[in-house]
């Protein structure tokens, strides 16, 4: 597909909705995204899950001293074939020994300890008999074992990680071992949502005949709460194109990002086109999958658009496959990857039209041998939000696939880490 600017797109631009692959839809959401360039110094404390504005450089060498890797005796390689060398001093961590070992002499050493001057090798304690203050080893270690030499981990002035990373655990201790206490980050998203339907009433009110209660934003404010980012629930919209038209206006003024669940299927009220149109620019897709086959996708005045489905199921699986990504894009997160598919043998018939992918819900397990096997859930049906807080994994089912036997293997997605 070629590229074009979102001005140049309008809801009524056939983009033969019938066969919008989905790896097509997500190429055509990453042209078109922008990242927040706002930036914030924090303590290190409160960055968890924040994407880096900079690199992190050392600061200095890590370790900044050679250190011992083993408890044991510190001696030079050129002394391995004496006969026995004495004990003249310990080296512990953070109390270094304070001279220079010489000829037939060794120092103690402890994990961590520097290395004391005029030695270069470590013979593991394990491996050595101790007598009148003087050890003889009985297996004489390599040149150069078990030290740590300065700088092998990182040297100073090396990049030790890159800017737009998501910050994990493990990197705040890194960056803790560098003495570094506070970091600079992309500041939070915003994001604003809200449902849209006159069938849909908050929790806590009577249901009426006709009427169902909002899950939509319980389960949209979940999933973006994973995200880590600045919220806005915007509640229930009615189909009236007034107050559908404020609340558009309203959310795209506040927030970085809007999405909106319900009212882009084909057959509904054509006056969300119609404003969405004149708010923005909004393309209006069918994509080729199912669950979640409408997608609208564009900017309402300076915000980034996503209109999602209605159905609770179509919801979640657009959201995954769509706007999580999108969403860590325009929060400054580089090089991202997609989510591995995993090789398993289903254990039940599925049943699967060609012509679309296809997230079918599924209980991943191990058997009684301890091999990985799948199971769809049961209902695959797009309302059925029962099917997804069983299942703990989709069931990726290309356009080419059709109805599977029992036995087969397909390809998996395991929702733990994108749930």
């Amino acid at each position: 597909m070629s590229k074009k600017s979102l001005s140049e797109i309008s809801c009524q631009d056939d983009y033969d909705p019938n066969s919008m692959p989905v790896s097509q839809a997500r190429d055509f959401i990453r042209d078109y995204l922008t990242p927040i360039t706002e930036t914030e110094t924090l303590p290190l404390k409160l960055v968890l899950g924040r994407i880096l504005a900079g690199d992190i450089v050392s600061p200095c060498n890590v370790p900044n001293h050679n250190n011992s890797a083993m408890d044991g005796y510190a001696f030079h390689s050129h002394d391995a074939a004496a006969n026995s060398l004495e004990i003249i001093g310990t080296a512990f961590a953070g109390k270094p020994f304070d001279g220079v070992v010489k000829t037939g002499e060794c120092v103690r050493i402890m994990t961590g300890a520097v290395i004391p001057s005029g030695t270069d090798t470590v013979v593991m304690q394990e491996r050595v008999l101790t007598e009148n203050n003087r050890i003889s080893m009985t297996e004489v270690p390599k040149p150069g074992a078990n030290v740590r030499l300065a700088g092998e981990d990182l040297k100073q002035g090396e990049t030790v990680l890159p800017q737009g990373r998501s910050l994990r655990p493990s990197d705040i201790g890194l960056i803790a071992s560098l003495g570094i206490g506070e970091v600079t980050v992309y500041r939070k998203l915003r994001v604003a949502f809200f449902s849209t339907g006159d069938e849909l009433i908050s929790i806590g009110q009577p249901l009426q005949e006709g009427q169902v209660y909002d899950s939509n934003r319980y389960t949209l404010h979940s999933m973006l709460s994973k995200v880590n980012l600045d919220i806005l629930d915007m509640g229930v919209v009615p189909d009236d194109p007034q107050r559908l038209e404020q609340a558009l206006i309203d959310a795209s003024r506040q927030a970085d990002v809007v999405i909106t669940s319900g009212g882009v299927s084909v057959g509904e009220a054509d006056f969300m086109k119609l404003l969405l149109e004149k708010l923005g620019q909004v393309v209006f897709w069918k994509i080729a999958m199912k669950p979640g086959r409408p997608l609208a996708y564009g900017k309402v005045g300076n915000a980034h658009y996503f209109g999602l489905p209605g159905n609770p199921v179509s919801v979640m699986v657009t959201f995954y496959q769509f706007v999580r990504d999108a969403l860590l894009y325009i929060m400054g997160q580089q090089n991202l990857q997609p989510q591995p598919l995993l090789q398993v043998i289903c254990t039940e018939d599925i049943r699967k039209l060609p012509g679309r992918t296809e997230f079918q819900r599924g209980i991943l397990y191990t058997d009684e041998k301890g091999t990985w096997r799948v199971r769809p859930t049961g209902n695959q049906g797009s309302g059925i939000l029962r099917s997804m807080s069983e299942a703990n994994c989709f069931i990726v089912l290309d356009d080419d696939t059709g109805n599977l036997p029992a036995g087969t293997k397909v390809q998996v997605q395991v929702m733990e880490g994108i749930l």
